[in-house]
């Protein structure tokens, strides 16, 4: 029986339960509201397919001890609608999985939806079957497209309210995106584009998820949809409505790697620049974009050319280890910033120049809360500032923060995390390999022949990144070449990516694209017998295209034309006689990347392996090795191809596509692009693999690589990354915030030194001292030599306090290191040890 205690009980249980469902999420022009209170809001993309459910648990982590409250990631199309209808949300594609785990950590999530991703993804995200949907034109006013847009986007809506996944329902989805930097396309399309973007916004508000969508680099985003930046630098942008908040929703913290590029870097001093000269104007959310890059597992890497890793310089590194000082640096602005919130979230705002490249920036509250940034725009020269009656010294192109507006508690310029200099430890090359020639004959189901030439993607459906072009071609045994003189010339014009010339069986020449021009012109002599020649051709996709106006128009593979010159009657064109077409390696077909399919070929061994020999498979085994640190394959050796791990794709390799590009020196002060500061000019663009660790089994691992070119097996080896030595760089009156909290508490009543802080990774102990100076040393990290003024005692300090610990700290006081080495002069302590 019912009594009022007992209902009254449930009458309280349903209410808590309305509350706790009840948080919601707004906006105004000074930021986003979540459940009533206005926050500034830290955020970093990691995309949960570019890592593996293993890392994501600590990869989240990492980023919240960083200060990020809001991990933002793309829905990946492709990956969870391989064909129509048929869905996939399983291993690194089960999103509920990473969502929740996010919300287990106690941050917030972005979802962005699109569906389009671009993301150097391959095709855009889209899945490839869309592009054959009757009547279909890609990201415009049009019907088929609408649609399928519609239902995939409804579908992950669905799912997530099905999970009470949006903040309306308790879950941590605080903000969703529908389509992806759409303005300057819908510029190009006109009034189409037009439609489509007001269609679009209208679609996704209709779906009634109770959190604010955006739409980013779009300025003409209808109400109440709010308009993003993206890029670089965002300080100028501004929303297209005065009661929308000022929003970067990727704050580039690097550049992607390409195959035949060099390796971008982006200077933390640089980045943390941007985002406080973003926060100083008004800005209230930055996600940066990546904080976690991580791998293109596969073939989901597109461009095309776009490299395996996507390692992006972002905070945390590809392998899931912090990328120091990028990561301490970007945590320090976030709490310097973090002091300053009630100001600039209540604050009034004021602009004072403080010389022609010099200006303040406060933020001053009714309630006595005040915030400064001090900004020093000069690309070369130091500024010295009077402000509120201190003085203050700041480096080229950087801004000081005050949360108090008298006392600097962080610098973008001036350094207080460590950096560290990261290894790649052999672990075994010592490999038992056994190969498999791949015949360039060799026909399978996936064949049939045609008169002329055709597109690769209409062919493959991009199941395979091959497709073989073959004909014959007859020659007249009185041909002049024949009798000494020089080879024809056969030339073929492909639209891309690469390509592998094959005469008779024997590999005749290469050609390949680069992600700014994929088409290739094969122009070279080739080597015909009298008779019936066979030539095949080896048409390459290195990632389908991910941006673009209609790139699903694009076009990949030979269409010619095709022609011999060079025959005693001049040209012979090729592109209109019989050509016979094979989807795919042998290889592929029987599966020589997996257990079953490997042991369905007899395998050559010993002194019958082919090295430097094209179209060569290899296999071997090994046992997983002992430890946690993060794996990889060092494929130095080797020229183009693809691996495998227990039948799991780690992704195309291309060693032998040398990096061009600008290498010289780099200074972080000035505008940056991703041809700035950039790494391994002559070298290959990239050289080790992400192996990961939760793929592999204790022993009896198979590890597959086909290589197409030709290379050295025996050169590959299994390595472990690894903490090799890790610096300090800190300036004798450097402000530090546990020093400013102090001073602010009361507790101390005199300016504080800092100190220098350092720590091997997990497992790892500081074994020697291999740079110490307190003075005035020149250089940086890895590279440290002593300036005219030193601290003898510079070594010994650190060996008393450093030498067998795990981490150390020391203050930079000229006391501790015998006194001061020279009176007057502004001194910093420069050190490096190395972990073991």
């Amino acid at each position: 029986m019912w009594t009022k205690f007992s209902v009254l009980l449930l009458l309280l249980l349903f209410l808590s339960s309305l509350i706790f469902c009840e948080a919601y999420v707004s906006y105004d022009s000074r930021g986003i509201s979540i459940n009533g209170q206005k926050k500034i809001l830290f955020s970093g993309s990691i995309h949960y397919p570019r890592s593996t459910p293993e890392m994501w648990p600590n990869l989240i982590q990492q980023a919240k001890e960083g200060g990020i409250g809001v991990i933002q990631t793309y829905v990946f199309w492709n990956g969870h609608e391989p064909q129509p209808g048929s869905y996939y949300f399983e291993g690194r594609y089960d999103l509920v999985r990473f969502i929740k785990l996010v919300q287990q950590a106690g941050l917030y999530l972005h979802l962005r939806i699109g569906p389009y991703a671009c993301a150097e993804w391959n095709f855009g995200a889209f899945p490839v079957w869309l592009k054959y949907v009757p009547g279909i034109s890609f990201r415009t006013d049009n019907g088929p497209f609408k649609d399928a847009m519609q239902k995939f986007t409804t579908k992950i809506v669905y799912m997530m309210k099905a999970e009470k996944l949006f903040a309306t329902q308790g879950g941590p989805i605080i903000l969703s995106q529908i389509e992806n930097e759409y303005g300057p396309l819908e510029w190009e399309l006109g009034e189409p584009g037009k439609a489509y973007a007001q269609w679009a916004a209208k679609m996704a508000v209709d779906l009634a998820t109770g959190v604010p969508w955006i739409m980013c680099k779009q300025d003409d985003a209808p109400d109440p949809v709010i308009n993003t930046c993206n890029g670089f630098y965002c300080d100028e942008f501004q929303p297209n409505k005065p009661y929308k908040p000022k929003m970067w929703t990727e704050a580039w913290t690097g550049w992607y790697t390409e195959f035949g590029g060099a390796v971008p870097h982006r200077p933390v001093e640089d980045l943390a620049f941007s985002v406080a000269k973003f926060i100083q104007t008004g800005g209230s959310f930055i996600n940066y974009y990546m904080y976690h890059g991580g791998t293109n597992f596969g073939r989901t890497a597109g461009g095309p050319f776009v490299a395996t890793s996507y390692d992006y310089d972002a905070p945390i590194d590809e392998f899931g280890l912090l990328r120091e000082p990028k990561w301490g640096h970007l945590k320090d602005l976030h709490r310097a910033i973090k002091l300053c919130e009630p100001a600039l979230l209540y604050g009034d705002h004021t602009v004072t120049a403080l010389g022609s490249l010099q200006e303040a920036h406060v933020y001053k509250s009714k309630s006595g809360a005040c915030a400064a940034f001090l900004a020093n725009y000069d690309h070369n020269s130091y500024a010295a500032l009077s402000f509120w009656n201190g003085k203050h010294n700041l480096p080229p192109w950087s801004i000081s923060i005050l949360p108090d507006c008298k006392n600097v508690v962080y610098n973008t310029a001036m350094l207080g995390a460590q950096t560290a200099q990261m290894k790649m430890t052999p672990i075994s090359n010592e490999f038992n390999w056994h190969s498999y020639y791949e015949e360039t004959s060799f026909h399978h189901g996936n064949l049939f022949s045609a008169v002329g030439l055709v597109e690769q993607v209409n062919i493959t459906r991009d199941n395979t990144d091959y497709l073989w072009y073959s004909t014959e071609v007859v020659i007249d045994p009185n041909e002049s070449f024949l009798k000494g003189g020089r080879w024809p010339v056969l030339t073929v014009l492909s639209a891309g990516h690469a390509l592998h010339v094959f005469i008779n069986g024997q590999l005749a020449g290469t050609a390949y694209g680069r992600l700014e021009e994929p088409r290739l012109t094969f122009n070279s002599g080739v080597n015909l017998k009298a008779g019936v020649n066979q030539i095949e051709l080896l048409s390459i996709a290195v990632g389908l295209p991910n941006v673009g106006p209609h790139f699903e128009r694009w076009n990949a593979g030979i269409l010619g034309p095709v022609s011999l010159n060079g025959l005693n009657n001049g040209k012979r064109d090729l592109t209109w006689q019989k050509w016979t077409y094979q989807v795919g390696l042998k290889g592929e077909f029987l599966s020589l990347h997996t257990v079953t399919g490997s042991s369905s070929v007899e395998w050559m061994q010993g002194s019958y392996i082919g090295q430097r020999q094209p179209l060569t498979w290899y296999k071997t085994n090994f046992n997983s090795p002992g430890g946690d640190e993060p794996l990889a394959l060092d494929m130095r050796t080797m020229s183009k191809g693809q691996i495998w791990i227990n039948g799991q794709s780690i992704g195309r390799y291309w060693n032998q596509y040398k990096a061009t590009g600008d290498c010289s020196p780099c200074n972080y002060a000035g505008w940056f692009n991703e041809k700035k500061c950039a790494s391994n000019c002559g070298e290959a663009s990239q050289r080790w693999y992400h192996v990961p660790r939760s793929w592999l089994y204790p022993t009896g691992n198979l590890l597959v690589v086909f290589e197409e070119w030709g290379g050295d097996p025996y050169g590959i080896s299994l390595v472990k990354r690894q903490v090799a030595s890790v610096c300090a760089d800190t300036q004798e009156w450097q402000p530090t915030l546990v020093n400013w909290q102090l001073l602010s508490s009361g507790k101390v009543n005199k300016p504080l030194r800092p100190k220098a802080h350092l720590s091997c990774a997990s497992g790892q102990k500081i074994s020697s001292i291999k740079f110490a100076s307190f003075g005035t040393p020149q250089g940086s990290c890895g590279s440290y030599r002593e300036g005219s003024c030193h601290a003898f005692h510079s070594y010994d300090v650190f060996q008393r306090y450093c030498v067998g610990q795990q981490m150390c700290t020391v203050p930079v006081t000229p006391e501790i290191f015998g006194g001061d080495p020279c009176p007057g002069v502004v001194k910093k302590l420069a050190v490096e040890v190395i972990c073991s």
